[in-house]
């Protein structure tokens, strides 16, 4: 396609965690479906939202409330109506949300939909954290809401591009970013909920690291704004765009809701995978130890 706009949406969330689930969800959904019309308006054709989008992130606590957020996928109502924003404004959106499959599995889900408004496919968030965070009782008590993923690194023939999704924690594993650039990713979608803190200082280190070893767009979204009443941390936004060389082709801001609009040059992915070759000179006859370690 040579050069495609990416929008990357970055937002608060301003409801109260006390309120119920279904304020929540609609509160974010009417907010996001106007951030994704104005990105289409400003020429973004792939739009990425933060992971879980249409609330908070409601893992900083361990409450079965929040389990009547989650949707099947793709029949329930929010995929079906981003399917048909999607083929309104003719982009494709990269789409998070709480998935709930048969009785009770639960999973941290994104599906892929087409610009022409059809379901794709979906990946699961497969590296689930459990870990304390901020104060208090806060944390990232993600194994209390969430299966591990069992879908594999699917990539998605998109109108606009090959794209791979990874989602928040899986960024600090890279086998799995290797994975996706070999099903021939030309940009990989990482939707997150991250906070100021112990890891911050990796959020511009490991995906413009995963970008030049895979020589693929990396487009990385945090939501912004503090959430009441955990107060776990700031979610300190600065999403962007890296291309295959490791450069930011486009960053947010820290704290404002913001479209990220960045340009994607698939010349500049033929050209850095024809110089550096990782792919050529890569051994996996010798790494058949790494998995049973």
């Amino acid at each position: 396609m040579g050069k495609i706009n990416i929008g990357l949406i970055q937002a608060s969330h301003e409801v109260e965690g006390s309120a119920p689930v279904e304020e929540h969800k609609e509160a974010a959904i009417q907010k996001h479906i106007t951030l994704v019309r104005e990105a289409a308006a400003r020429g973004a054709q792939i739009i990425g939202l933060q992971e879980v989008f249409y609330g908070p992130y409601f893992c900083t606590e361990q409450n079965p409330k929040w389990y009547a957020s989650a949707e099947p996928v793709p029949e329930g109502p929010t995929t079906r109506r981003f399917q048909a924003l999607a083929k309104e404004l003719g982009v494709v959106i990269i789409l998070p949300v709480y998935e709930v499959e048969g009785i009770a599995s639960y999973y941290n889900t994104a599906a892929v939909i087409d610009a022409d408004g059809s379901y794709l496919g979906k990946y699961r968030k497969h590296h689930i954290p459990h870990v304390e965070a901020g104060e208090g009782t806060n944390g990232f008590w993600e194994k209390y809401y969430f299966r591990p993923g069992n879908l594999g690194y699917p990539v998605f023939d998109t109108a606009y591009a090959r794209v791979g999704v990874y989602i928040c924690y899986d960024r600090h594993f890279p086998e799995g970013a290797r994975l996706l650039g070999l099903a021939g990713a030309e940009i990989v979608f990482n939707p997150s909920a991250t906070v100021a803190g112990t890891s911050e200082y990796l959020w511009k280190l490991e995906q413009p690291a995963h970008a030049v070893a895979n020589g693929y767009y990396v487009a990385a979204i945090n939501r912004v704004g503090v959430e009441a009443p955990w107060n776990m941390g700031e979610f300190y936004g600065q999403s962007y765009l890296v291309d295959p060389r490791g450069r930011m082709v486009a960053m947010g801001s820290r704290d404002q809701d913001e479209i990220v609009i960045g340009e994607m040059d698939t010349e500049i992915i033929r050209e850095v995978r024809n110089v550096w070759q990782f792919y050529r000179d890569r051994r996996p006859e010798t790494y058949e130890h790494l998995v049973n370690l």
